[in-house]
């Protein structure tokens, strides 16, 4: 397939990367209302129609949309926060430095530098002397990292999607890790927990009178550690091919036997665990608070019935708060999925993975919103790191697979 998209130039990119990483957007406190303006008149110069979704003053999200040929619109999404950072730490600036190959500062490569190479392929592709292939969206988010209600959740309870009728969705996360490229199609469940265990106060000289509480809860978690690990999840047919690149995917770092584990059953983490007041007393209560990913496609409630099952043996330990969230994904054979894999194969030195990620984010938010979603960036492992930094090559690529994708997936969609 011959693509004529128009690109922007290497440098542009770089300058906007430059750009976003000398705001500061550290959050907390997360006041990006700089960046927010800085967005916002880029693309309303390039010919964008521009609007907010604001529900935190300070945390403005920017919208914008340019018409295409075609009826079909395609969003692309990206959050403007950074992680806070020390810059004691820092050998480099962490609101920008450059050196001949790469490009430091807080949100370089998570994810402004991304970001820059989508707000370029908008630019470009809005100031050609043709229409896009398809209606191209803009949705920048401003509170991602704390996971915090300002930002996408925001933009999804404002109507805004409504609006502007996204037909798909590419977000700027780095995908890619250790040399290896992958577009990001699903994401796990979760189930958080809260289990509470009573028992029978003594002194710590006579424990046999007592009724130790933090025992009870430990033989509880253990159970339900050992019984819900061993349980082979009922995988989705469509299901089966992401866990399979998925499991490709992550070997080299995990070793093939956790990787399969880590999508074929449920995984369960003992995060804190809390009781007693003193060293010499038998204690009367305890918490502890369990992490459960499922795989995408899990039943959620089949699960919490086996974590029910278990705790039954133990009429003195309950479930004193649950909260879930569900997994998500694309299948492989959706056009969205297609393109971003076509159009990142086409520039990437290798294989192009499609695998879950071993969380969730933003995507499952707008997977469950009904928008078709995955994730896509080349960048590099300094996400949260001392030094983050992009290289220049990576930012090209990405304008060149943001720039073209519209095209790409014009033709996919059809």
């Amino acid at each position: 397939m011959s693509h004529s998209s128009p690109l922007p130039s290497t440098d542009r990119v770089v300058d906007i990367a430059t750009d976003l990483i000398a705001i500061d957007t550290q959050n907390p406190p997360g006041d990006v209302r700089a960046i927010a303006d800085y967005v916002e008149e880029l693309l309303a110069a390039a010919g964008f129609d521009t609007e907010r979704a604001v529900t935190d003053p300070a945390k403005p999200n920017v919208l914008a949309t340019l018409p295409g040929d075609r009826d079909r619109t395609l969003l692309y999404n990206g959050h403007v926060d950074t992680v806070p950072f020390d810059a004691g730490a820092w050998t480099r600036d962490p609101f920008g430095e450059r050196d001949e190959a790469r490009l430091y500062g807080r949100g370089a490569t998570d994810m402004k530098g991304p970001l820059a190479a989508m707000l370029a392929a908008g630019e470009a592709l809005a100031l050609a002397d043709r229409d896009p292939p398809v209606s191209v969206a803009f949705a920048v988010a401003s509170d991602e990292e704390t996971g915090g209600s300002a930002g996408v959740d925001t933009l999804v309870e404002s109507g805004a999607f409504g609006r502007i009728a996204p037909d798909a969705c590419v977000i700027g996360e780095t995908t890619c890790s250790r040399g290896r490229r992958s577009v990001t199609v699903a994401d796990r469940g979760s189930i958080w927990l809260t289990l509470r265990a009573a028992g029978t106060a003594a002194h710590g000289s006579r424990p046999a009178l007592g009724d130790n509480a933090i025992d009870r809860l430990w033989e509880a978690t253990s159970l339900v550690r050992s019984r819900l690990t061993a349980r082979e999840l009922d995988l989705d047919p469509t299901v089966r091919p992401i866990v399979a690149e998925s499991v490709e995917y992550y070997e080299p770092v995990l070793g093939a036997d956790a990787a399969r584990e880590l999508f074929e059953h449920p995984t369960v983490n003992l995060g804190t665990i809390e009781g007693g007041e003193a060293i010499n007393t038998v204690p009367d209560a305890a918490t502890a608070r369990l992490d459960v990913r499922l795989t995408a496609g899990v039943e959620t409630a089949d699960v919490l019935a086996d974590i029910r099952d278990c705790l039954a043996e133990f009429p003195r330990v309950s479930v004193a708060d649950a909260s879930w969230s569900v997994g998500s994904r694309e299948p492989l054979d959706s056009p969205l999925v297609e393109a971003v894999s076509e159009a990142a194969t086409a520039v990437a030195d290798g294989r192009v993975y499609r695998r879950s990620a071993t969380g969730g984010g933003d995507a499952k938010t707008f997977r469950h919103a009904g928008i078709p979603t995955v994730e896509f960036g080349f960048g590099t492992d300094t996400a949260h790191a001392v030094d983050e930094h992009i290289t220049v090559e990576a930012l090209r690529r990405n304008a060149t697979v943001y720039a073209r994708l519209p095209e790409i997936w014009a033709s996919s969609a059809r």
